[in-house]
């Protein structure tokens, strides 16, 4: 019997009331009912300090200890990006960079190697968070990241989600199951060839 897929679901946002983190979730919903296994992780729970080669050579902190156990655990990232400023957040790329790192237990990149990834986001303004995500993509791939053709950027967030944080444009729901289903997809192929 195969083994379902393991996806870790996350927003780039701390914010409590994020768009981002209701469209990871939505993600998260759309990827359980298609069969996966799905953490969902909130990055507030992981408070990191700002990436520093004196902090790492201290001690690899706790919380990217348990964060980097959690990424050993996934076949495939699905990722909701908010764009400050044209670009990544910094607690999204600072979390790249801690998780990336070497240690005792992992080799460099060794965490996002051969992983599949879903990238995603959304904003209030009319590219829906685009240029962000064109960022992330950058960084993840040269880590050996694989990302799905399709990257979502849903404009308008506050029109796609009700008051209860549920995704209630179709049109963008069902673009988002698309990307989804890419991870996914891409997951069994990958097994399936193992």
């Amino acid at each position: 019997m195969n083994q379902s897929p393991r996806l870790l679901a996350f927003a780039g946002s701390l914010r409590k009331d994020s768009y981002n983190r209701q469209l990871a979730a939505a993600a998260a919903q759309m990827a359980r009912q298609a069969g996966a296994e799905v953490i969902e992780v909130n990055l507030r729970d992981y408070p990191l300090p700002v990436f520093d080669e004196d902090v790492e050579a201290a001690g690899v902190p706790q919380k990217v200890a348990e964060l980097k156990d959690l990424f050993s655990t996934a076949d495939g990232l699905l990722i909701a990006s908010p764009e400050y400023n044209g670009s990544v957040t910094a607690a999204l790329k600072n979390l790249i960079d801690w998780v990336s790192r070497p240690d005792a237990s992992y080799g460099r990149a060794e965490l996002f190697q051969g992983r599949r990834a879903a990238l995603f986001a959304t904003s209030p303004g009319g590219l829906g968070g685009m240029r962000g995500l064109n960022h992330l993509r950058d960084i993840l791939q040269p880590l050996g990241t694989w990302i799905t053709p399709t990257m979502l950027a849903v404009p308008g967030s506050m029109n796609v989600f009700n008051e209860e944080g549920e995704m209630i444009d179709e049109a963008m729901a069902a673009q988002l199951q698309t990307v989804v289903l890419q991870t996914l997809n891409a997951i069994a192929l990958e097994k399936a060839t193992a």
